[in-house]
């Protein structure tokens, strides 16, 4: 894939993705996946100023409002995205993750992820390059107090 073409690919997927998680640029968002700094380089270019990877964040604990996973990943990664991204999460936040189509990852295992983390799919969007699912989550912590 040359090189403009897969710009434009990720340009596609940022813009699904901040359409479907309605990020604004007062939310912290924290970003994850093969290809979170290409994101993270896109929001900025956009004003989005309060971003950051799950590399650079040093301490997790609800602080954020918006997740965002992309890049090409195989089932277990998607899942260890999951489960890392979701602690930087809130109760009450919302996530978008791009499936790449060509890696065959079952939305079933997806979804069944996304509820086990406290998330209830809201949305899905197809887009050339797969999948972008959007899920939100409320009063997790409720739901985590009372467990």
């Amino acid at each position: 894939m040359s090189q403009s073409v897969r710009h434009s690919a990720l340009e596609q997927i940022v813009d699904t993705m901040v359409d479907l998680t309605r990020l604004s640029d007062a939310q912290r968002v924290v970003l994850a996946g093969d290809d979170s700094v290409g994101v993270y380089l896109a929001l900025r270019d956009r004003g989005f100023s309060r971003a950051a990877t799950i590399a650079s964040c040093r301490v997790a604990g609800g602080q954020f409002q918006v997740g965002l996973i992309a890049g090409r990943h195989s089932l277990q990664a998607l899942e260890s995205y999951l489960a890392q991204i979701s602690r930087y999460l809130g109760a009450t936040s919302t996530i978008a993750v791009s499936i790449d189509s060509r890696e065959g990852v079952p939305s079933l295992r997806i979804r069944t992820g996304l509820e086990r983390l406290g998330f209830r799919i809201e949305a899905g969007v197809r887009c050339e390059q797969g999948l972008i699912l959007s899920a939100y989550r409320q009063g997790y912590g409720e739901m985590r107090n009372a467990a």
